[in-house]
C-alpha cells in the first residue's frame, strides 16, 4: 500500500504528482528543485545556493517520515550543464557521511523545469 507524503517544509508540486510516495518502508521522492517553500520564489543566487536549497527541501521530505539523509540509499541527480558537477557534488557531499554514501547517477539533462540548474530525487528506507 502506498502512503502520500506532503509537507509545507517542502515546495507544492508544480504538476500532477506529490513530494514523495511511502510504500512499505521505503521512500521515494520526487525530483525536488530549488523552490523556495514559503515563498515559492526559485532560489537561483549561484548552483552552491541553488543546490542547497534542494537538499533542503530533500531534508524537509525526509523528516516528514521520521528519516534522514542517513536513510537514503540511492539518489539521482540532473544537471543542465555538467560544468556545475565539482560545486554541486561539494554540497551534495555535506549532506553524507563518505563510508554511508548511497548510491547515485548524475545525468546532464537539456533542461530542467522552471529551467533550474539541478534537480535531484531520492530514494530511502527506514
Amino acid at each position: 500500500m502506498k502512503k502520500i507524503i506532503t509537507t509545507t517544509k517542502a515546495p507544492a508540486p508544480i504538476g500532477p504528482y506529490n513530494q514523495a510516495i511511502l510504500t512499505g518502508n521505503t521512500l521515494y521522492t520526487s525530483g525536488q528543485i530549488a523552490i523556495h517553500p514559503e515563498t515559492g520564489a526559485l532560489v537561483l543566487d549561484d548552483i552552491k545556493t541553488e543546490t542547497i536549497q534542494v537538499m533542503q527541501n530533500l531534508k524537509a521530505i525526509l523528516e516528514e517520515v521520521h528519516m534522514s539523509f542517513e536513510n537514503v540509499i540511492k539518489t539521482t541527480i540532473f544537471l543542465s550543464d555538467m560544468n556545475n558537477f565539482a560545486q554541486v557534488n561539494e554540497v551534495y557531499g555535506s549532506y553524507f557521511n563518505d563510508a554511508t554514501a548511497p548510491a547515485r547517477e548524475t545525468v546532464a539533462v537539456a533542461a530542467l523545469p522552471k529551467f533550474v540548474n539541478v534537480e535531484i530525487s531520492v530514494i530511502a528506507v527506514q
